[in-house]
């Protein structure tokens, strides 16, 4: 019996979890249940088949609509944190709802422009409560400290391109939220996939025409259909393998 014990022993202190890739983020990551509800995928839908699941889980936290403001004020990081272990993994991708009012009666889900530590107080028209509004990166640094604290890698994704054509090449934003998820990553020396460059690259390869039809409607410029999401999560995937020191690319297969 008692090398039963001294067994079982050894193997609790030796048997690790599998540690844990957390995705939060908007629309562009995961859509409604993100299940492809009238065949509308975010990327964070699909980058689990580019993972060996057998060693890594992969949870996505992303929601439509929420900036990188609003995914905090609605409560939805510190459930995500508190469940965070030294060795998991987060990849973050805000930008696209940051850049809205910072309160009106529609969404207020506006960030302060920039990176800086500048603050405005409002009566927030919607939730009827006082708040503190920060820049887009006083969020991202937060998310990123905060994580980091707990031992777990920490990714920032620039946001997804729109499928904007202009002379035959997709339009980029390099100076607005790409820059400042750049610059927050530089400053806070997390990890940085510049998928706004990289997908943008993907998508002149393919030509405005075969990129409309893999977003959810001709119309629609933000959101991806099952194939559009397949291609931006190849492009995260091609970030991952560019980061020679990351421990997350062992879990690729």
């Amino acid at each position: 019996m008692k090398y039963l014990i001294l067994y079982l022993t050894l193997i609790s202190f030796t048997h690790k979890p599998k540690p844990t890739l957390f995705l939060i983020g908007d629309s562009t990551v995961k859509t409604g249940q993100g299940k492809g509800e009238n065949d509308m995928w975010g990327w964070g839908s699909k980058i689990g088949a580019y993972f060996d699941t057998t060693k890594i889980n992969i949870e996505n936290h992303a929601i439509g609509g929420r900036s990188s403001r609003t995914f905090l004020t609605d409560g939805r990081w510190e459930p995500i944190l508190s469940k965070m272990e030294k060795g998991d993994f987060l990849m973050i991708q805000f930008g696209h709802n940051d850049d809205w009012a910072i309160n009106d009666t529609i969404r207020a889900r506006g960030t302060i422009k920039g990176i800086g530590q500048d603050s405005v107080e409002i009566d927030n028209l919607i939730t009827q409560k006082h708040e503190v509004v920060h820049s887009f990166g006083w969020y991202m640094r937060k998310y990123i400290t905060e994580a980091r604290a707990k031992g777990v890698e920490v990714f920032v994704c620039s946001q997804v391109p729109f499928c904007k054509f202009e002379n035959g090449k997709v339009q980029r934003k390099p100076e607005y939220y790409p820059h400042w998820a750049r610059q927050v990553s530089e400053e806070t020396k997390a990890n940085f996939i510049d998928l706004h460059e990289i997908s943008a690259k993907e998508y002149d390869k393919l030509g405005q025409e075969e990129v409309k039809k893999r977003f959810f409607t001709p119309k629609d410029n933000v959101h991806t259909n099952a194939a559009g999401a397949e291609l931006n999560a190849q492009s995260v995937v091609m970030g991952i393998k560019n980061m020679r020191n990351s421990k997350l690319r062992k879990y690729l297969l």
